[in-house]
């Protein structure tokens, strides 16, 4: 899996990781769409939109769209979520 581009889901990439076996999905959050309950994403983004101070935690698919997503009014916030759903996350963080 590549990199993100600069936007995912429209906002500015600040922080990604690939998922993979560096990483364990703790089940802690059920993410639904449409009624489907979605499995462990390919990749995490931390993203902020223009203008905005709070971020977005983006559960990927191995293109960089967005599947599922959190809000978060700082950036401890978002990764202290990532690292809630997915133990090791906060080791494998790509800084922007």
């Amino acid at each position: 899996m590549n990199q993100p581009a600069d936007l995912v889901g429209g906002a500015k990439v600040v922080r990604w990781s690939v998922i993979d076996g560096r990483h364990r999905p703790t089940g802690g959050c059920r993410q639904i769409v449409a009624g489907v309950l979605q499995g462990a994403a390919a990749g995490l983004a931390i993203c902020q939109y223009a203008g905005e101070s709070n971020f977005f935690l983006f559960g990927c698919d191995p293109e960089w769209d967005p599947l599922t997503d959190t809000w978060h009014e700082t950036m401890e916030g978002a990764l202290r979520q990532a690292e809630f759903e997915y133990e090791g996350v906060s080791k494998t963080w790509n800084v922007v």
